[in-house]
């Protein structure tokens, strides 16, 4: 039975905000949605948040997720204090297997492989810890693993308990770490708090464990900067970018080309198929999913959306919650909001708006028009100018365009209206009636010269 402990009550001064620490974002989501999205990998029987600063906060964001169990650390007394407030929550404890992994809200990029191996290394042996370390170049501030002559795990000191010599170390010590259950509840129990911050510290369970003659293990992680935590402003924007490189680079070995890896954004899920282009400053959030040969602009941003084999997507056009069939041409300057389904072949072209409405195959609005809440058959050429007038203040009705019909520029279809298959409307028309198939309608004033009138000078 495996629990999960995720601390994540710091107040985080240095990020000077209101805001809990852990609900600060990376690549779009709550660093503590990162952390338990690879928690969630591992199926464990339960995951305790240890909630302090902002705990109210933090359980709103959280209020749907009914896998999650809450406890409070009040006052804030250190990594193994935060842990003893978990204890009455953990599940088992009596069976050998029974494991408690402990992971941290403001290390946002541990992943589940990494964290997979240091459940492995742990079951290596009966009852042993494991613990996650990794080697640095400057380790200040990281508690440090000492090992002994054989090379075992001896314990792990703090770097503001540590001399000289230790400081010298660069094995270091992520703090995350699997144990036990019951024998983590045994020493948790006997931590105190004697060191230069007068605090309780997780890592002192490692010179209990040793002193039981429990066997210590280690495991590295996948990167290194999977253990990197979030501190301050200037910290949150590093693993930013640090996620977005392992993006684009995860892209790249897909064989997707980048026109730039460094301005590149995923906020979300990204899954493209062969031979996808895409150019710079690009934001990619929710589910987004790009199929062969799909060329997409730059500044472009796409939200939960399909877009289908060979279409290509120009500069600065925005998809939100749209699927867009094969072959079809967007933007630039696009707007496709939720509930839009465009067709293969179709055409949306620069300053077009399309609303909740769907385009069957080779329909076109190539320039300045807004379509919403309209159903748009095949082969359909809308003008420049045309608007689906589809919102009476009160309700929102539909219009419905059939199959082969031209609208003229500077139309008005004030819903609910139904143009007939192979209609043609004049330019200018507003149309408050059904428009019937094969005819033109239309509905312009006409044209009159008023002779002898001249333009008005401004009096003195």
């Amino acid at each position: 039975m495996l629990n999960i402990v995720i601390l994540a009550a710091g107040m985080g001064k240095r990020m000077k905000s209101d805001l809990p620490k852990v609900l600060h974002g990376l690549a779009g989501r709550p660093m503590l949605t990162h952390v338990l999205g690879a928690a969630r990998a591992l199926a464990p029987s339960r995951i305790v948040l240890v909630v302090g600063h902002g705990a109210d906060t933090v359980k709103r964001h959280y209020e749907q997720d009914t896998d999650l169990g809450f406890v409070l650390q009040q006052p804030q007394l250190g990594t193994g204090h935060a842990v003893q407030q978990a204890v009455p929550e953990l599940a088992g404890g009596d069976a050998p297997g029974d494991v408690t992994l402990v992971l941290y809200g403001d290390v946002p990029l541990v992943d589940s492989d990494t964290l997979k191996r240091l459940l492995d290394a742990q079951a290596s042996r009966p009852g042993a810890v494991a613990v996650l370390t990794v080697e640095l170049d400057d380790a200040t501030g990281y508690g440090r693993i000492v090992r002994n002559g054989a090379g075992a795990i001896d314990r792990v000191v703090e770097h503001k308990d540590a001399s000289p010599e230790e400081r010298a170390i660069r094995e270091v010590n992520t703090g995350i770490l699997a144990a036990p259950t019951a024998a983590l509840k045994r020493w948790l129990a006997a931590l105190k708090n004697d060191n230069a911050q007068g605090e309780y510290y997780l890592t002192d369970i490692i010179a209990m464990a040793v002193a039981d003659g429990t066997p210590v293990l280690s495991a590295a992680p996948g990167h290194d900067w999977e253990t990197l935590g979030v501190n301050s402003r200037v910290q949150q924007a590093e693993l930013e970018r640090i996620y977005q490189r392992a993006q684009a680079e995860r892209q790249l070995e897909a064989g997707v080309t980048l026109a730039d890896p460094a301005r590149f954004d995923v906020r979300g899920s990204l899954h493209c198929g062969r031979d996808v282009f895409i150019d710079v400053g690009c934001v990619f959030e929710g589910s987004v999913e790009l199929a062969d040969g799909v060329s997409v602009g730059p500044n472009c941003v796409l939200r939960d959306v399909r877009v289908g084999a060979g279409t290509r997507v120009a500069a600065f056009s925005h998809l939100d919650g749209a699927t867009v069939g094969a072959d079809a041409r967007i933007g630039p300057y696009a707007r496709l909001r939720p509930g839009t389904q465009l067709g293969d072949q179709t055409h949306v072209g620069n300053f077009v708006e399309i609303k909740n409405s769907s385009f069957d195959t080779g329909s076109k609005a190539n320039h300045l028009s807004y379509v919403g809440d309209a159903t748009v058959g095949a082969r359909v050429n809308i003008g420049a100018g045309t608007i689906t007038c589809n919102y009476d203040g009160v309700n929102k009705s539909r219009t419905v365009i059939e199959d082969d019909v031209f609208i003229g520029s500077d139309t008005q279809l004030v819903a609910p209206v139904t143009v007939g298959r192979g209609a043609t409307l004049g330019a200018g028309t507003t149309l408050t009636k059904d428009a019937p198939a094969d005819k033109l309608t239309l509905t312009r004033a006409p044209q009159t010269t008023v002779e002898g009138w001249k333009r008005p000078v401004k009096k003195k």
